[in-house]
C-alpha cells in the first residue's frame, strides 16, 4: 500500500490597502483628523522616553512647526535604524514598545520603561494619512551611534521607500516628521490650528514641546507645567482663585467650588469644578482625561458616578485603559473602581462643607439639591448628614426636613405638585405638616426618613387625616343642614364622591376636593367593573374594599356656602353642588375624567338657565306693576 502526503502550504502575508485603511481610520476609528497631532505628539514623546531609558543624561528636545502647507516636529529621542524604519513605519500593528522580536524593549533597562509609553496600538505614523499626502521621517539611532541616519518616504498611494543618508545629514539621534498636508486637508495644517491641538493634546506632557509658526518669532511653549492643581501656592484662597480661572479658560464658566481629585494608589491626579447653574440629573457630563499628561478625550462621560453630574473634571492618569482609538476610556474594572473612588471624594466634599463651612454648603445646595438628594436616595449616611440642610416645599414655606420634622412629628405628603398646592394653606392653618413630594426624588427621600429619624411617622396625605383636622360645626347646624347635605351626596353620587361639612380656614376657600390612593383605586376598579364582562364583573365585585372615596369638604365659614346651604329650590340646589364641586377640581389642577368634565358643562349651563329665568321672571314682575 503507498501512501501520499500532502505538500505543506505556503504561508502568505496579508495585503494592506492603504488608502482603505486611511478611510477606515478617519471615519470609523477616529472622531476627526485633529487625532494626527496627537499621533506625531506621542511618537515624538515616546522616542524621548526610550531615549532616556539608555541615557538618562540625554537631552530632551521636541519642537514642532507648521508653514505652506507643511507640518513638521523634531526630537532628540532614540531614533530608528534602515532596518527598523523597515519593520517599524510601515507594518500595521507592529509597535516598538511591544517589545520582542528585536524590537526596542529587548534593550537592557527597556522593559521596565514599557509602561511610561503614550501609545499601545502600532498604528503610528500610518494615521498620519488622514491629513497627509506624503510622510517624510529623517532619523538615527541612539543604540547604534555607528549606523547611518536613514530617510523614510511614504506617499498616501501606499509606497514607500527607505535609504540610508549622510552622517551630516543628521549628526545627532534623533526623529523629524514633515507630513505635506493633501488637497482639502490643509486647513488641519495651518500654523494657528497645529498650535491649538498641540497646546490641547499635550499641555501636560512630561517633556517641554515648542511651536514655531515660521514667521521669525522665538518658538512659544507648548506645556503648561506642573497642572494647576499640583502647583504649590501661598494661600488657600490663592489656590482656589487659580483653579476657578482655570476652569474658566477650559470649561467656559467660574465654578461654585473646586474638589481635589488624588488617589495615589490609582495614579490618578486632578480636580473636579463645581457648575455654578443647575443641570439636569439626565445629562452626561463631559470630563477630560489625560492619559500620562496626553490628552485623551474631553468627552468622557464614564468618569464619574451619574448623581456627580453637577461637576466637571479634569485628571491625569496613567492607570485607565483607553480605548483603540484612545478616545475615550475603557469601561473595565479598573474604571469602575477608579470611579466609585472618585464620588467617594465628591461625597467627602460635601461632608466637610456640612462641617466647616456651611455657608459654601448653603450655596452649593441651592443650585444642585436636585443631585445631592439624588445621591441621598442610595447613601443613608450621606442623608443623615444632609438632613439639616437639604430644602423641601412644605406647608409651612421652605424648609430643611430637620426643621419640619421638629415641628411635626407626623408628616404627610403628597405626590403631585397640584395636589401640594390644594391643600398647603388649609393644611398650614390648621397644624397639618404636608410635603410636597412631588418633584424629583423627593417621595424616595421621604421613605427613607424613618430609617435616619426612627421617632419621625411619614405618610402619604388621604382625606381623612384631612379631614380629621378640620373644625367641625356645631351638630345642631349640621342637623339643620341634612337636606341640603342629602341632596349634596346625591348629585355627586355618580362622580364616586362623598360630601361632609367642616369649618376651615381660609375663609374664601367654598369647597375642598381631597383625594388619596385609595380612592382612586376604588375609583378605577368601579369602572373597570362597568366596562367587564360577566367572568370580570364577579372577580371584580369580590375585590371592593372599604376604602374611602373622594371627598368635597364644603367650608361652612364661606357665605356662599352657607347661602346654596339655604336656597329653597332643591334642583338649583344641586346645581350650585355641582358647580362647588368643578371649580373644587379645577383648583386642585387633576385630570378631569368625561363624566366630569360633562358635570360641569351641566351645572354651568344649569346656572345660567337659572339666571336668565330669574330675569326674566323680575321683568314679568315690572310689566304686571
Amino acid at each position: 500500500m503507498t501512501s501520499t502526503s500532502t505538500p505543506p502550504s505556503t504561508p502568505h502575508s496579508f495585503q494592506v490597502d492603504l488608502r482603505g485603511l486611511v478611510d477606515l481610520l478617519s471615519h470609523h476609528l477616529y472622531s476627526s483628523p485633529r487625532v494626527y497631532v496627537r499621533e506625531l505628539l506621542q511618537n515624538a514623546v515616546d522616542a524621548i522616553t526610550a531615549r532616556h531609558a539608555l541615557d538618562p543624561a540625554a537631552e530632551v528636545r521636541i519642537r514642532l512647526s507648521a508653514s505652506a502647507g507643511r507640518v513638521t516636529i523634531e526630537d532628540s529621542g532614540i531614533g530608528l535604524t534602515a532596518t527598523e524604519a523597515h519593520s517599524l513605519l510601515a507594518t500595521i500593528g507592529r509597535s516598538s514598545k511591544r517589545g520582542g522580536d528585536g524590537a526596542d524593549l529587548d534593550e537592557p533597562g527597556l522593559e521596565a520603561t514599557r509602561q511610561e509609553f503614550l501609545g499601545q496600538f502600532g498604528i503610528g505614523l500610518l494615521a498620519c494619512f488622514v491629513v497627509a499626502r506624503q510622510i517624510r521621517v529623517v532619523t538615527r539611532s541612539a543604540r547604534d551611534p555607528q549606523a547611518a541616519p536613514v530617510e523614510w518616504l511614504a506617499t498616501d498611494d501606499g509606497s514607500y521607500t527607505v535609504r540610508e543618508l549622510p552622517h551630516e545629514a543628521r549628526p545627532e539621534p534623533g526623529t523629524t516628521v514633515v507630513l505635506e498636508a493633501r488637497p482639502g486637508a490643509t486647513e488641519w495644517a495651518a500654523p494657528t490650528k497645529v498650535e491649538e491641538l498641540a497646546r490641547d493634546y499635550g499641555s501636560l506632557l512630561p517633556y517641554d514641546i515648542t511651536f514655531d509658526d515660521g514667521e521669525g518669532g522665538e518658538p512659544r511653549p507648548v506645556t503648561d507645567r506642573p497642572a494647576v492643581w499640583d502647583r504649590a501656592f501661598p494661600t488657600p484662597a490663592a489656590r482656589r482663585v487659580a483653579l476657578a480661572g482655570h476652569c474658566a479658560q477650559l470649561f467656559g464658566f467660574t465654578p461654585l467650588d473646586s474638589i481635589d481629585l488624588d488617589l495615589p494608589v490609582a495614579g490618578v491626579r486632578g480636580v473636579a469644578y463645581v457648575l455654578p447653574e443647575p443641570t439636569s440629573p439626565a445629562h452626561r457630563a463631559g470630563h477630560r482625561v489625560h492619559l500620562k499628561g496626553m490628552l485623551l478625550t474631553d468627552r468622557a462621560d464614564n468618569l464619574l458616578p451619574d448623581w456627580a453630574f453637577f461637576v466637571r473634571a479634569v485628571l491625569d492618569t496613567d492607570t485607565l485603559r483607553p480605548t483603540a482609538s484612545r478616545e475615550n476610556l475603557y469601561d473595565d474594572e479598573t474604571l469602575a473602581a477608579v470611579r466609585d473612588a472618585l464620588g467617594a471624594r465628591v461625597r467627602g466634599w460635601l461632608a466637610e462643607l456640612a462641617a466647616s463651612d456651611p455657608e459654601r454648603l448653603a450655596a452649593f445646595l441651592q443650585v444642585h439639591h436636585l443631585g445631592v438628594k439624588s445621591m441621598a436616595r442610595h447613601d443613608s449616611e450621606l442623608l443623615g448628614l444632609m438632613l439639616p440642610w437639604l430644602p423641601f416645599e412644605t406647608s409651612d414655606g421652605s424648609m430643611s426636613l430637620q426643621e419640619f420634622a421638629a415641628a411635626h412629628t407626623d408628616i404627610h405628603f403628597t405626590r403631585t405638585v397640584e395636589e401640594f398646592r390644594q391643600i398647603a394653606p388649609i393644611a398650614a392653618a390648621h397644624g397639618l405638616g404636608v410635603i410636597n413630594a412631588g418633584y424629583t426624588y423627593d417621595a424616595d427621600l421621604l421613605a427613607l426618613l424613618p430609617a435616619v429619624r426612627p421617632e419621625i411617622k411619614v405618610t402619604e396625605l388621604d382625606a381623612g387625616a384631612v379631614t380629621e383636622r378640620l373644625d367641625p360645626v356645631p351638630t345642631a347646624t349640621e342637623l339643620a343642614l341634612t337636606p341640603f347635605l342629602a341632596t349634596a351626596r346625591t348629585r355627586l353620587e355618580a362622580q364616586g364622591c362623598d360630601v361632609v361639612l367642616r369649618a376651615f380656614q381660609p375663609v374664601s376657600v367654598p369647597a375642598l376636593y381631597l383625594d388619596d390612593r385609595q380612592a382612586r383605586q376604588e375609583r378605577d376598579r368601579t369602572a373597570a367593573l362597568e366596562n367587564a364582562d360577566s367572568l370580570w364583573s364577579g372577580i371584580l365585585g369580590s375585590l371592593r374594599g372599604s376604602a374611602p372615596r373622594a371627598r368635597l369638604v364644603l367650608n361652612h365659614n364661606n357665605p356662599l356656602v352657607r347661602r346654596i346651604a339655604a336656597l329653597p329650590d332643591e334642583a338649583l340646589t344641586g346645581t350650585a353642588v355641582e358647580s362647588l364641586y368643578g371649580q373644587a377640581l379645577l383648583m386642585s389642577q387633576r385630570p378631569l375624567r368625561p363624566a366630569d368634565s360633562t358635570l360641569l358643562n351641566r351645572a354651568f349651563l344649569g346656572l345660567l338657565e337659572w339666571a336668565t329665568h330669574s330675569t326674566d321672571a323680575r321683568d314679568a314682575q315690572e310689566d304686571q306693576k
